[in-house]
Parts: C-alpha cells; sequence; structure tokens
C-alpha cells in the first residue's frame, strides 16, 4: 500500500467502513476479462476474518462465472467527501474503502440463506428481521453468494 499513513488496521474503524458502505463491487475473471458487478451485501467481521454476503437470482452470469472460478476480488467505498485547496493541486477527496480478494461459495443449505438474507437486510436497513432467520423456505427464490475475504485491507482519508 502506497499511502500507509492512511491505512485502518483497527478492527473498531474497520467495522465503522463495514458498516457505512452499502454496495460492494465484486469482481469475477470471464474467460480472460473482468467482470464486476455492483451489489447490497451483509457481512460478518469477527477475529479480523471478514464473510461477505450477496443475493440475486438463482441462475445468471455471476452464478455461472463463480462456479468455473471462485476467486473473486471485491471494493466497497463510502464517506465521499471532496476536500477543497486554494490551488487545483492541493484539492483532494476524502473517503473510506476496503478492497480485497477471496473464494466466493454458492449456498444451497436453506438455514445459511436464511442466516444470510437476516445478515443482509440488517445491514441494509438496520432493522431485525427475525422471521428471514426462521423461515428457511424463504432462500429457495434467490441465490446466496457468501465471500470468505482471504486478504484485505481498509483505508481511510479524513
Amino acid at each position: 500500500m502506497r499511502r500507509a499513513d492512511r491505512e485502518v488496521k483497527d478492527s473498531e474503524e474497520i467495522l465503522e467502513v463495514l458498516k457505512s458502505c452499502k454496495v460492494c463491487r465484486l469482481g469475477m475473471m470471464d474467460e480472460g476479462k473482468l467482470y464486476i458487478v455492483p451489489m447490497n451485501y451483509g457481512y460478518v467481521y469477527e477475529d479480523g476474518r471478514l464473510a461477505l454476503y450477496f443475493h440475486g437470482a438463482r441462475e445468471g452470469k455471476k452464478l455461472n462465472l463463480i462456479e468455473k472460478n471462485p476467486t473473486v476480488g471485491f471494493e466497497m467505498d463510502g464517506a465521499h467527501e471532496l476536500a477543497e485547496g486554494k490551488t487545483a493541486c492541493q484539492y483532494s477527496y476524502y473517503y473510506a474503502s476496503i478492497i480485497g480478494n477471496g473464494r466466493a461459495k454458492l449456498i444451497t443449505e436453506a438455514e445459511e440463506k436464511s442466516k444470510a438474507l437476516a445478515l443482509i437486510m440488517k445491514h441494509q436497513t438496520g432493522k431485525e428481521f427475525a422471521e428471514l432467520e426462521s423461515n428457511t423456505g424463504l432462500g429457495k427464490a434467490v441465490g446466496i453468494i457468501r465471500v470468505e475475504a482471504e486478504e484485505f485491507t481498509c483505508k481511510r482519508h479524513r
């Protein structure tokens, strides 16, 4: 990382960035080309380990690409604000971001799908949806992708 002074290593600060971002871009390989999709997400972040959960259709390009190659990249960013300067070169931009890579897995087990949907809804709305965790039938209509981060960095410029 070129700007090590902006790297965030504190778990509480990383959690702040995870909570503040609402869209994560998931990157996959498609016959030697990158395919990047912005998606809403939920997460589990414990003991420095990060798992991201995404939902979508039960079929389609994303799922096909993950089945072929589960190695993915991801990026999320937020806290955007222009930092004004007196000259053009003094302008900057404030942000917070997490960038990493990991392995994606298509979740098929009904109970884990329900828990993932509850995590996604909690993150996106701030509300608990207990019926999602107890209703394993809800997951039948959607596909769930879990990405276990193998490595990631968090960066913040305030």
